[in-house]
Parts: structure tokens; C-alpha cells; sequence
């Protein structure tokens, strides 16, 4: 749960999901008074789109990489298409809980709620990033041939966030941040004139030292300090090559060439012949 990898990211969101039916389960048995039966059209509709859901959940997968990806373009798409099949089947998870709770509510019973529990929880396990389900979405994406470095992409650095509650404590930082008592206002008033003085005194020395040796800022310019990014510093084990590759010297021609007639077009039409008086 703590690690900060991809696959740990993803293990959070399973498990945040987890135990969500446990309020909607309470809420509906306090709405219609802890009865348990209904009619049964509601059982039937909520085991209907349970069951739905579940197999749904089982058959989809990925769709295939395209061809002649590199490894480092594979090593993304096939991040990117498991973060979406696994937001897909933990979507399809709590659908059934939702359509559970109205007909549970709409036939004053909690049988319907129940039949659509039991089908939902263990596709929380589908959507959870095990061994089991890894293996069968990298086969899934290698369909076309291209090779998929799933395992790579989920061994990735990714902080550690938990869904909706890092968010909202971030809004309730900087909310409490911005709120911070105002100490201090006219010495930040008068304070304010000498920043902006020093500010416009110091624009020379702050370009002067963004510009770098060729003559760009420093966010322009590109350096070659920084090697370029090869397989083997994302994938272990990635086979690197000794000698650099060099660009192919394109000959180019000073001369203006004519155009010539091609294979398709006809010879120029003769000319007429001159006769004489």
C-alpha cells in the first residue's frame, strides 16, 4: 500500500474502493427499516446487471500496441492502457451497487442490494494489479507482436496518493494557507515598493545569468550535459549499444536539375514540317 511505484498507485485505488458498499449498505437498510424482502423484479434487475457487469469485467482487455513502437513508447502506452482497464473494471465494480441500492429502495427490501453485493465485491479482486491479471493484459497488448514492458511500466516511481482524500487535503492546505492571519499590513505595504524596486533593478543580472553559453534561457536551451534517453535506463537489462549512431551525410546537388519526362507521360510532340515555296 506504501509503495511509491505505479503498481502500488494502483493498488491504493482498489482498496479505497473496497469497503465503499459498507455506507450505501447502511444507508439503505436504515431507508427501508432493515426488511429483506422485495419483489422480485428488483432481485431480478440488479442480478441481471451484476451479472452483466462481471463479464464484461472477465472478457475485456486491452487492445493490442501498434507496430514498430520503441521501448520506451511501449513501456507508456502499456501503462497508460492498464490505468484505464483497471479505472474500467473498478467503474463496472460499483455499478452493480448502484443499481442494487435504487432497487432495494424502490422495493422496500435489501435483497436486491445483497444479490448485487455478492457479485460485485469479487470483481475488486479483477481489477486489483496481481500476477494473474498483469500476465493476461501484457498478452493482451503483445496481440499485434509488439513486445509490451507492462512489468517495467508498473515498477515505475509514483508518489504515494490515495484518491479524492489526497486531493481534498491539498485544497484544504492551501485553504488554510491562504486564510494564515495578516500581520504586519503596513510594513508589507511599504515593503512591497522596495521588492518591486529591487525586482526591476536586478532584471539585467536575473536575464544575464538565464542566458545560457548559446545564448538561449535556460528553459530554451538544450544542453548536452543530459545523455540521450535510451531503453536500457527504463527497462534493466536493456542491451546498450557501445558505438553512438551517426547521421547519414545527405549529398545535395548545387546544380539546378532539368525536369524530366516521366515513365507515363508521352515523348514531345514533333514539330511540323517547314515546306518550301
Amino acid at each position: 500500500m506504501r509503495r511509491p511505484t505505479e503498481s502500488g498507485q494502483l493498488w491504493r485505488q482498489v482498496l479505497f474502493f473496497l469497503p465503499a458498499p459498507i455506507p450505501i449498505l447502511a444507508v439503505v437498510a436504515l431507508m427501508v427499516g432493515g426488511r429483506f424482502s422485495a419483489p422480485g423484479v428488483t432481485i431480478l434487475l440488479s442480478g441481471s446487471v451484476a451479472v452483466a457487469s462481471l463479464l464484461l469485467a472477465v472478457m475485456v482487455q486491452p487492445t493490442p500496441l501498434p507496430e514498430g513502437l520503441s521501448a520506451e513508447a511501449s513501456v507508456r502506452r502499456s501503462l497508460h492502457r492498464f490505468r484505464q482497464i483497471t479505472a474500467l473494471r473498478i467503474a463496472l465494480a460499483l455499478t452493480p451497487v448502484v443499481v442494487g441500492a435504487g432497487s432495494s429502495i424502490a422495493g422496500g427490501g435489501m435483497f436486491p442490494l445483497l444479490a448485487a453485493l455478492v457479485l460485485a465485491w469479487p470483481q475488486l479482486v479483477l481489477a486489483s494489479p496481481t500476477f494473474f491479471t498483469i500476465t493476461r493484459a501484457r498478452r493482451a497488448m503483445e496481440g499485434w507482436g509488439t513486445k509490451a514492458y507492462l512489468w517495467a511500466a508498473l515498477a515505475q516511481p509514483a508518489p504515494v496518493e490515495w484518491p479524492i482524500v489526497t486531493p481534498l487535503a491539498a485544497r484544504y492546505r492551501a485553504w488554510r494557507a491562504g486564510r494564515g492571519p495578516v500581520r504586519g499590513a503596513g510594513s508589507a505595504d511599504s515593503g512591497s515598493a522596495a521588492e518591486s524596486a529591487d525586482s526591476d533593478h536586478g532584471t539585467d543580472d536575473d536575464d544575464s545569468r538565464l542566458l545560457s553559453d548559446s545564448g538561449l534561457p535556460e528553459r530554451l536551451a538544450v544542453t548536452s550535459a543530459y545523455p540521450k534517453a535510451e531503453p536500457s535506463h527504463v527497462i534493466p537489462g536493456f542491451a546498450v549499444s557501445s558505438m553512438p549512431a551517426q547521421a547519414r551525410r545527405i549529398l545535395r546537388s548545387t546544380r539546378p536539375q532539368r525536369r524530366k519526362n516521366g515513365p507515363g507521360r508521352g515523348s514531345p510532340r514533333p514539330k511540323a514540317p517547314q515546306t518550301k515555296n
